[in-house]
């Protein structure tokens, strides 16, 4: 197992821990919240730094490839879910967020089982991460502009999708 997917498998753990912070009673509220957003962004840290060092020491696998998203996928969805159990967005959005999701991850494994190659975050996909780090900010922070910049999030991670979309159906028929 190289460095980048030992970061990778770190971030799996990273999402039972952050439920655990977000939903405990041994802290304030605002002393949880500040702690769940260090998990998020430690998670953050460890994706931007296995992909660096993927790419630096070619090592970046196909395992890799296909574990990376899921992490962050997970994580998404623990931290969106949490916002929703705690009031802090409301269902259509977390329906939205979680549905994306959960079809990129069958998707993935669907691609994967059936041989085919996946693609590597592009500029979107980053950009739309940094993004919903920011609205996840302004949710757990009880910012008034919150939610609508998180719809405005949701609508870009639907455009990235597609764009993915489109670079996997390319990618596999040059191969075919």
């Amino acid at each position: 197992m190289n460095l980048p997917n030992l970061l990778t498998l770190i971030r799996f753990i990273m999402v039972p821990l952050y439920l655990y912070v977000f939903f405990s009673d041994l802290l304030p509220p605002q002393v949880r919240m500040f702690w769940a957003m260090g998990i998020i962004l430690f998670a953050g840290a460890t994706d931007i730094a296995d992909g660096y060092l993927a790419r630096r020491n070619r090592q970046v696998t196909q395992l890799g490839t296909m574990l990376d998203p899921l992490a962050d996928k997970l994580m998404i969805i623990a931290v969106f879910a949490s916002l929703l159990i705690s009031g802090k967005i409301g269902l259509w959005a977390a329906i939205a967020i979680v549905f994306r999701d959960v079809a990129m991850i069958i998707c993935s494994i669907i691609f994967h089982l059936r041989g085919k190659k996946t693609v590597p975050a592009n500029i979107f996909g980053k950009i739309t991460t940094v993004f919903y780090y920011i609205a996840l900010f302004l949710l757990m922070f009880d910012f008034s502009l919150a939610e609508s910049f998180l719809w405005f999030v949701i609508g870009l991670s639907y455009f990235t999708s597609i764009v993915y979309m489109f670079q996997i159906k390319g990618i596999n028929e040059r191969w075919m």
